[in-house]
């Protein structure tokens, strides 16, 4: 029995020693992919004497940095950064995911709350608690996606390097401009991973330059105090000129015979020269709108989908976000907020999605046979839309400005010297 004891305690103790070799090294070499190499610690070095110079504190830097690097060797925010949608979302589709009747039921029990507790930010800023209610739910679902990023950890990571370094390094000062301004803790501000933040998703420069104290308290506190927040949104859209009386659009039928190259943003007339075109509301009757508004029309799925004439407040929601179809949803939510319309989600064709390569493939098109200079980045902007539109003059196809599988096509039989007509046959040799 005391041989057999001693024989157990001998490979205990064997064991012992090697998990106490084995697991330091293994803990080491955990470390040691997060040790900071010396490229990145120069980089932090001069981005903290950056800030200094541009009138940070030093001691908001040591609240923010200390002895952390915030070093990862594979940083989740720059693989967010990267990644792009491979399909891009028609626009009814997006519309009826964001705008959805449970939303819709959620938003009005909200709006009826924010009229009996906030009414006077309405008054005060001239911006509809409506559309308040509207940007609140699609921005962070009414305050349960706020972000749980550290964003001096996630900006700091975005500004080494990448294609928008510049940007995020701009968004990295104003964060620390915060935390200097109201001596906040840098684990107060958390957001988003690209650094929106609070309840209506605010960039650390929009912060700045129109977050309110609206409770008096000293500090504009929009991720945890929603007056702060509720006024800091009224804030900004007053201050890009919303105008509280007018609509932000409506859907409308077209005449037959309508020309679609006048369709886009860029383009303006008044209601009552859209009246003279044709334009009418989907039931056939007149426009009740006032005649002298400026509007435009858009068809965000084409010309076969639904298509709307929108005024200037659409414009300023697409300051906010840049998007038609985000636009669009933010302007359908606050409608249904404000009345008892019955929910009924936006009605189109049956149609695929293009991918961010297709949108790439026209891009380069353009670039080449139509010498446009469009960044080749796969996103359909307005500068794309409007060389679709002329590929689409040329392809004898309705100058809608949005691309299809079908105008694909066209593109991949396209000959230089022919253009998009099909190839002449080849003359055939008379044999003698």
């Amino acid at each position: 029995m005391g041989r057999k004891f001693n024989k157990f305690f001998q490979v205990l103790i064997s064991l012992i020693v090697l998990t106490a070799v084995l697991v330091p090294l293994k803990v080491w070499a955990e470390e040691s992919e997060e040790t900071p190499p010396k490229e990145w610690m120069d980089f932090l070095s001069n981005l903290k004497k950056d800030m200094i110079s541009k009138g940070i504190s030093e001691k908001t830097i040591e609240k923010a940095y200390g002895n952390r690097s915030y070093y990862h060797k594979k940083p989740e925010v720059k693989a967010l950064e990267q990644m792009q949608a491979e399909f891009i979302l028609t626009s009814t589709d997006y519309i009826n995911r964001i705008v959805t009747k449970s939303r819709v039921e959620q938003a009005r029990k909200k709006y009826r709350k924010l009229q009996k507790k906030y009414g006077k930010i309405e008054e005060e800023y001239g911006v509809p608690l409506s559309y308040l209610t509207a940007f609140w739910a699609v921005e962070t679902n009414f305050g349960q996606n706020k972000g749980k990023h550290h964003l001096i950890d996630s900006l700091t990571n975005l500004s080494y390097k990448g294609r928008r370094a510049k940007f995020f390094k701009n968004e990295l000062y104003h964060v620390l401009k915060i935390m200097d301004k109201f001596d906040l803790s840098h684990e107060k501000i958390k957001g988003s991973w690209a650094g929106a933040m609070g309840h209506f998703q605010f960039m650390p420069s929009t912060y700045n330059a129109y977050a309110k104290d609206y409770d008096g308290d000293g500090v504009a506190d929009i991720w945890d105090e929603f007056s702060d927040a509720l006024a800091s949104a009224a804030n900004y859209l007053s201050d890009l000129k919303w105008k509280k009386d007018e609509p932000w659009g409506q859907v409308v039928s077209l005449p037959w015979n309508f020309d679609y190259h006048q369709t886009g943003r860029n383009i303006k007339k008044t209601v009552k020269e859209w009246k003279k075109i044709g334009v009418t509301k989907p039931d056939g009757k007149p426009l009740e709108v006032d005649d002298d508004l400026k509007a435009s029309i858009i068809m965000p799925d084409g010309y076969k989908g639904p298509t709307y004439i929108v005024f200037s407040n659409f414009n300023r929601i697409m300051i906010w976000n840049r998007s038609d179809n985000y636009a669009l949803a933010i302007g359908i939510l606050a409608d249904y907020v404000s009345s008892d319309q019955p929910y009924q989600p936006v009605a189109g064709p049956q149609r695929h999605a293009l991918t961010n390569k297709d949108i790439a493939v026209v891009q380069k098109f353009s670039n080449k046979f139509f010498k446009t200079n469009l960044k080749v980045d796969g996103k359909l902007g307005p500068k794309t839309k409007e060389a679709v539109k002329k590929i689409q003059k040329k392809a004898k196809m309705p100058e809608d400005g949005v691309p299809s599988y079908r105008l694909l096509q066209q593109i991949k039989n396209y000959n230089p010297k022919t253009g998009f007509a099909p190839p002449l046959p080849e003359k055939k040799k008379i044999l003698k």
